[in-house]
């Protein structure tokens, strides 16, 4: 088992792509701590998780606007240690720019940047005992510009230049820090977060997958997640890994 004897802490685990890599690494043997906002989902979760497991995670919801609240998920995440951090918690909002509030442009930095860091900062005093490791979720939209998604895509900038910058601060200290760039992933949050009206699909398209059936599930997110927080990836830190049928090959 890739986890046996790791305590890990997945947030955004009460559906989609956390709840997903909270099952996978659940298999693999990790004690998992599990956060989110949506303290029912996150019962979901456990429920299939013991299912599937026969183990119980400690779940624990919690608002990622309130910073209080994200270093309380890594305490209780670490009352016996803490190995590895999963930061998958987020949120997708679409809008034209010339209209979208800079209430939600700052609502989306908080959710999506400022609680990573919180949360990156809040562990990294068990990590550097645990010599553990950070994989956090940027996007393809930290890569590429996308139309209609400014907002969405400057968190998602935020998250890239947060994980480089402490892979570079805390890898002599023998800790790791990598992104995944999630394509199109079809979850709760991208199903029921749809485009504007009237936007321009020619350029919407641009960054469409290329692989036949190239939309991802979050199991497929899951995979990578398990592979850069396991000792297979051990000498890979500060990178951002792009899981996207293609959409960011040309």
């Amino acid at each position: 088992m890739l986890f046996a004897g790791k305590k890990a802490l997945v947030t955004g685990a009460a559906s989609g792509i956390g709840r997903a890599t909270a099952i996978r690494f659940a298999a693999e043997g990790a004690s998992l701590t599990i956060g989110d906002r949506n303290l029912a989902g996150l019962e979901e979760t456990a429920a299939m998780i013991a299912a599937a497991s026969g183990t119980a995670p400690v779940v624990q919801a919690y608002d990622a606007t309130d910073y209080a609240s994200c270093r309380a998920l890594v305490d209780t995440a670490a009352r016996e240690g803490l190995d590895i951090v999963c930061n998958i918690a987020g949120l997708l909002k679409w809008g034209r720019s010339e209209t979208f509030a800079a209430e939600d442009f700052d609502l989306l930095m908080h959710v999506n940047a400022t609680s990573v860091f919180v949360i990156c900062q809040a562990a990294m005093p068990h990590l550097l005992k645990s010599k553990g490791n950070i994989v956090n979720t940027a996007s393809t939209a930290a890569l590429q510009g996308q139309p209609y998604n400014a907002a969405y895509s400057a968190s998602k900038h935020a998250v890239a230049a947060i994980t480089k910058g402490l892979a570079i601060e805390y890898a002599a200290a023998g800790v790791r820090i990598n992104a995944i760039c999630p394509g199109h992933v079809i979850t709760p949050m991208t199903e029921n977060t749809p485009p504007p009206e009237g936007v321009d699909w020619a350029l919407m398209m641009r960054n469409a997958p290329k692989l036949l059936d190239g939309s991802c599930a979050p199991e497929d997110i899951a995979e990578m997640f398990a592979f850069l927080a396991s000792d297979k990836a051990r000498k890979i830190t500060g990178s951002l890994f792009t899981v996207d049928g293609g959409q960011l090959a040309g």
